[in-house]
């Protein structure tokens, strides 16, 4: 029976860390940190973690503010609105959140962004320092995992981590991460078209699950004693809840949580972890 790796805790840990670090950085006559974030459109999801995101700024000490335009406006202007908070030197971290309009190229945007201000770690040069190990932003819910590991003090050295989803978001960077010296992992990354997917799943001691599919990884795919980190937020119907839905991973849960020794919870794991990160970053960046 698994122990649970509470992310609501160990976000907290990390919050309290930076909310210090804030204020002596304030106390010793500096400016907070800031955070520009620009939401285009009207997509609950990302209004919501938008207003996440900026109540736990506010709770740390770190400035945020929320440009918000309307999901009409064109290519050119986010570009020019992301020139713009380049040049700005009040502005330590700039984030566009995600999925924009389809009239717009993320990737031209996110490319836009000064490395020096990326705090999601989405511009290539903060991947390619990823790639290399050169310090520099974390990619916030891969860097969220590694922190859950840790802090829970799993030992990750020589450990066969088996990661099931190849996103550029989590899958290739938590990768990258797991293979850093000092965490030292050996990784096998795999994906919807992998053959043999379970019995290379059962040989994991750290197993990821980032596929974006409910209850995809079954009982039957899970080392007895792996560590199971489930990163999946996935909508279910469900007539009993009053909302007519509820949160599962990617990970059947009550089947994992018999054999594994470690698991996060869906909701209540990985996700708190992200926002938390995402404030390390912001922090980064108004220090370096």
């Amino acid at each position: 029976m698994a122990q649970l790796i509470d992310g609501k805790v160990l976000s907290a840990q990390i919050r309290a860390e930076v909310k210090e670090a804030v204020s002596k950085r304030i106390d010793s006559g500096k400016r907070p940190p800031y955070l520009a974030v620009v939401l285009i459109g009207e997509d609950p999801a990302s209004a919501s973690y938008v207003r996440g995101k900026a109540k736990a700024s506010a709770e740390v000490g770190i400035r945020s503010d929320t440009m918000t335009y309307d999901a009409d406006i064109s290519e050119q202007e986010v570009l020019e609105i992301v020139e713009r908070l380049n040049r700005d030197d009040s502005v330590d971290g700039i984030l566009v959140q995600l999925p924009l309009p389809s009239h717009i190229d993320d990737r031209k945007i996110i490319n836009a962004i000064s490395p020096a201000k990326d705090v999601d770690c989405f511009h290539p040069e903060s991947v390619g320092n990823l790639v290399i190990g050169l310090d520099g932003f974390q990619p916030a819910t891969p860097a969220g995992i590694i922190e859950m590991i840790t802090r829970s003090g799993i030992e990750t050295s020589g450990q066969h981590c088996v990661i099931i989803g190849r996103s550029n978001i989590v899958g290739k960077p938590l990768a990258n991460l797991m293979l850093k010296k000092g965490i030292d992992a050996t990784v096998t990354v795999c994906h919807s078209r992998t053959k043999n997917l379970p019995e290379i799943a059962r040989q994991a001691d750290i197993l990821v699950a980032a596929i974006g599919w409910p209850n995809f990884v079954t009982g039957d795919m899970v080392k007895e004693g792996a560590i199971v980190i489930d990163v999946g937020i996935n909508r279910v119907d469900d007539a009993s809840r009053e909302r007519g839905y509820r949160l599962v991973g990617d990970v059947d849960f009550e089947a994992a949580f018999e054999k594994a020794s470690y698991i996060t919870p869906v909701p209540g794991g990985v996700g708190p972890m992200t926002i938390a990160v995402l404030l390390q970053n912001t922090l980064k960046a108004a220090t370096s």
